[in-house]
């Protein structure tokens, strides 16, 4: 009977042959956690091999010219670099331009992530972590219970609070100022929670690279028909995002981030949040890290579903290009040969005549096509409808999300410079009426006075565009003025 000594000792010692742990246990663990960190950033998640290979030998050659070459290891950077992916925190990848590179695997993610929060600032006991915790614990009990009178009273009670809240705001229009203290102490919840992302998001990347080896493999030792093989694969190879727990759980992460208006906001939200004065007080790579969130899950996003496209890819292609059965035929025909061979050798002389093989065998076909099938079809295909070229049959809602409207811009930029040589391009969007005020519209502006010379400085002019459906969306450009009319006219 294992007691509990050994059962923890046990499970310590399977955790730390995990390789994220095995990375820190290591004796020259900082070395290779400032060089992963250096030559992989954010803003750089592939290297290309012979450039990681460049960069690590630069880092230990000046390491060692600053005195710390004691506790270096041996051996060149390229041999080094092959001993990270070996040990499985480096991930060599072959790109579409056949240009191969390092990245890092999901347990150097979590490495670097574990090193970055000893070393950086400690996460501490405060409200927004607590508040983090019992709004989730809050969220898992309502999704758990299936009481409808118990949800609809939460439901009720929340309604209620809120009303409260919004009736308060219309009495006294003040809204009620939270102290720079409890403001940091949310940002530092907010950057605790971002820096898991890169390694779920590495995850989920390398489970589904698992799964694709596991299905290629299972492809190449089946036995059976290639028609079962090409359903059963393909299937899989199609929903591939939901063939590993990891997928899974990613899946249900992406209606939450996947909308691209969610991401918007998320980014204006950020903006709102640098703008305040307690921001001020944030170190600059807390700072970075704020503004880079949107691009981290970007970035994160991109690189799942690169991993997925591979995948499917991948089984795809294995499944048209690899018959079972056939390579099983030449396995035991190859097998046959080499038995021959010898049975043969032992008893043969040097120069013994061989007898050739002067015929092949024949296939053994029952039946054989002997008339070609008609290639015409069975009747003529219907004639085309008649198309009245003057009805306007235009769709006034396809019109109204299509491209930018140039005549209508040009008419609207004359009109509103017709006293003055030139106009400001912002003021002049602003001054248009809402169908011309859309995002296309803007860019058709900037062409338009594009091509009849403009001028732009350093401010920046903001505008808000009106889509059809009536959402407004921000934008920021170098303010602009330009011509009321071409030169030639």
């Amino acid at each position: 009977m294992i007691t509990r000594a050994e059962g923890a000792y046990l499970g310590a010692v399977r955790a730390f042959q995990n390789p994220m742990l095995d990375l820190l246990h290591k004796r020259h663990a900082p070395l290779v956690v400032s060089l992963l960190s250096l030559v992989f950033t954010v803003e750089r998640p592939a290297v290309p091999v012979a450039d990681a290979h460049t960069e690590v030998a630069d880092a230990l050659d000046q390491l060692r010219a600053a005195g710390h070459g004691d506790g270096l290891p041996t051996g060149s950077a390229r041999d080094l670099c092959r001993q990270w992916a070996d040990a499985g925190w480096l991930v060599r990848q072959v790109l579409d331009d056949d240009v191969e590179v390092y990245r890092l695997s999901a347990h150097a993610v979590g490495a670097l992530e574990v090193a970055g929060r000893a070393g950086g600032v400690r996460a501490r006991v405060s409200q927004s972590r607590v508040r983090t915790l019992l709004e989730a614990v809050e969220r898992l009990a309502l999704d758990a219970d299936p009481d409808v009178m118990m949800r609809i009273a939460r439901l009720d009670t929340e309604v209620k609070r809120l009303q409260a809240e919004i009736a308060r705001l219309e009495r006294t229009g003040e809204v009620d100022e939270v102290d720079d203290e409890e403001l940091l102490e949310e940002a530092e919840n907010v950057l605790h929670l971002v820096r898991e992302l890169p390694a779920d998001f590495a995850r989920v990347a390398e489970s589904i690279k698992a799964m694709q080896r596991d299905v290629v493999t299972a492809l190449r030792q089946d036995q059976r028909p290639t028609g079962d093989v090409l359903r059963e694969y393909l299937q899989r190879g199609e929903q591939v995002m939901d063939a590993t727990p990891e997928g899974r759980a990613f899946a249900g992460a992406l209606r939450l981030l996947g909308d691209p208006q969610r991401l918007d906001e998320l980014s204006a939200q950020l903006d709102t949040v640098l703008r305040h004065r307690f921001a001020t007080r944030l170190p600059s790579p807390q700072r970075a890290e704020l503004r880079e969130i949107v691009r981290r899950i970007e970035q994160g996003l991109d690189q799942v579903f690169a991993a997925q496209r591979e995948a499917s890819y991948v089984i795809t292609a294995q499944v048209r290009n690899h018959d079972p059965l056939r390579d099983r035929q030449v396995d035991d025909l190859l097998r046959d040969v080499m038995t021959g061979m010898a049975a043969w050798l032992p008893d043969s002389r040097r120069g013994q005549a061989v007898t050739p093989l002067r015929r092949l065998p024949v296939a053994d076909v029952e039946h054989l096509r002997q008339t070609p099938g008609d290639l015409r079809p069975a009747r003529a295909p219907d004639a085309l409808a008649d198309w009245d070229d003057g009805a306007d049959v235009a769709d006034t809602d396809a019109r109204a999300w299509g491209g930018p409207h140039y005549a209508d811009l040009d008419a609207h930029l004359r009109t509103f410079g017709e006293d003055a040589p030139e106009v400001d391009l912002a003021a002049a969007f602003r001054a248009a009426p809402a169908e011309l005020r859309r995002p296309v519209d803007l860019l058709g502006l900037l062409e338009l006075a594009h091509q009849r010379g403009m001028t732009e400085s350093d401010e920046l002019a903001f505008v808000d565009a009106v889509r059809p459906d009536g959402t407004r969306r921000r934008f920021a450009f170098g303010a602009t003025t330009t011509r009321t009319r071409d030169e030639d006219r």
